[in-house]
């Protein structure tokens, strides 16, 4: 007999309650008091079944209402385990109480982050990424500093461009970056040098401020780029710029997705102006309704560098990320980093391209997808439920629930955190206290006011359990309901 079928006590056939209902019941209860525990494998459902003396439908549905609430998960090699830990404090079955610390005060739990800019780390297979550690620890020592990263690892995101993102690069003509601000930084340094004068950099607004934070540090300009649901409005893109920042498949944060015409639109611009396009593709791996969009870089790699970054599809510890850029300007980042000694560091770079080398990153991408496509359907739902619509397309980890006024959007993000949420107001997300609030030539204008959402820092159960107290804060303001005034759900 199992250790899984050992702690159901029993069901009980003559009881109102479904079996399925009671057998979920009792592994959570076992989860909760540390009879199971993470890690834990539970037998195959018909296993299972033959040991409790039940149908399957039985078992599988109880195994899929635990998977739903984030009690079980598969791991890769070891079938279905338990995935969630029981609260900290006394198990229920502990043998004596413990006598409280009258010196200290008890502590709260830590607030669930529910904003954006987290990866998912729930479905990361944890056996892969150690043994791509352990053959990253294997390398030999390169004798010599590879300033434009090394070769496995530019052979890898190559891979993972063309597969993944559509960039027919081949790996001499990309560089590794520290991640995308990184780049950012390098491709602007050089641009100020060649132009022997402070910049004009366009960044979208609302949009990545530590973009415009890079920019503003080493004296450019910055001007914000009117946005609306469709992502940046080409037409009202002001003359005199010498960089436009853009995240044109997934626009942060609104979520829109750049049109076609549009991206044509801004690449003859590009060509005529004389200015170079940098593309944000933070997390353009990410959708749930159709294939990854098409880069501008494939679309015109004469005036179009890509930054690309693992810090979303991974994690942001490694400090990796990757640039596509036109040779000039990506031979004139080599020569500064040789006169500079700089380089990104190569202990991250090896490590995913080691992840890379068995398949093990396409692997973690297809479940990342699965995953956070059902977290978004959970947050929708519970937005939903509150009476509110939301902001954003079927991609990334995180939308927009837009309010009608300033004051609402101070009180939700306050009644969130007096409720153990963190989420962001939009206006942590502006550049300045005029722009993005203007409308847009040819969409909607953007909702000047409300609350991002985030859905993959936290467990699936942790989310599920947070989204409860999410939709009783929404719910004490007026909300908008879903539609096409609203944008995509």
């Amino acid at each position: 007999m199992s250790a899984v079928s050992s702690v159901v006590v029993g069901l009980d056939r003559d009881a109102g309650v479904p079996l399925a209902v009671q057998l979920a019941g009792a592994l959570r209860r076992a989860a909760l008091d540390g009879r199971l525990r993470p890690g834990d494998r539970v037998p195959a459902t018909r296993v299972l079944a033959r040991e409790l003396g039940v149908s399957r439908t039985v078992t599988s549905a109880a195994y899929d209402q635990l998977v739903a609430e984030g009690w079980l998960g598969a791991r890769h090699g070891s079938g279905t385990v338990v995935t969630a830990a029981p609260p900290s404090g006394p198990r229920v079955n502990d043998r004596a109480p413990r006598t409280p610390d009258v010196r200290t005060e008890p502590s709260s739990p830590p607030p669930t982050d529910l904003r954006p800019g987290a990866p998912c780390l729930e479905v990361l297979d944890t056996a892969a990424w150690r043994r791509a550690w352990r053959r990253a620890g294997d390398l030999a020592p390169a004798e010599r500093p590879e300033h434009a990263g090394s070769p496995v690892y530019r052979a890898a995101v190559a891979e993972h461009l063309l597969r993944h993102r559509g960039i027919p690069a081949a790996a001499d003509e990309l560089l590794a970056t520290a991640g995308t601000t990184a780049g950012l930084a390098e491709v602007l340094g050089v641009l100020r040098a060649a132009r022997g004068r402070p910049l004009r950099v366009g960044i979208e607004d609302p949009g990545y401020r530590r973009a415009a934070g890079v920019a503003r540090a080493a004296g450019d300009e910055v001007v914000g780029l009117a946005v609306d649901a469709d992502g940046l409005v080409v037409d009202a893109v002001p003359a005199g710029l010498d960089v436009v920042g853009v995240s044109p498949a997934h626009q942060y944060p609104l979520g829109g997705r750049l049109p076609v015409a549009r991206r044509g639109a801004l690449v003859e611009q590009a060509r005529a102006e004389g200015f170079v396009v940098v593309e944000d593709d933070y997390d353009g791996e990410l959708r749930y309704d159709v294939a990854p969009l098409p880069v501008l870089a494939a679309l015109a790699p004469d005036v179009v560098v890509h930054l690309g970054t693992a810090s979303k599809i991974a994690t942001p510890t490694l400090g990796v990320g990757w640039m596509v850029a036109p040779p000039a300007l990506r031979e004139e980042v080599l020569a500064v980093r040789r006169a500079t000694g700089t380089r990104p560091a190569p202990a991250g770079q090896a490590v995913l391209a080691a992840w890379a080398a068995d398949g093990a990153l396409g692997r973690h991408l297809a479940r990342l997808r699965r995953e956070l496509g059902a977290r978004r359907a959970l947050v929708v739902a519970a937005v939903a439920q509150a009476g509110h619509g939301v902001l954003g397309d079927r991609a990334g980890a995180h939308l927009v629930v837009p309010l009608a006024c300033p004051a609402d959007e101070a009180t939700v993000v306050a009644r969130a955190a007096a409720a153990g949420l963190l989420v962001d107001g939009l206006g942590e997300h502006r550049l300045g206290p005029a722009g993005g609030a203007r409308s847009g030539v040819g969409g909607a204008p953007p909702p000047p006011y409300g609350v991002l959402v985030g859905w993959a820092a936290p467990t699936r159960a942790e989310l599920v359990e947070a989204l409860a107290r999410w939709a009783a804060v929404l719910g004490e303001i007026p909300g908008r309901a879903r539609g096409d005034d609203v944008g995509p759900a």
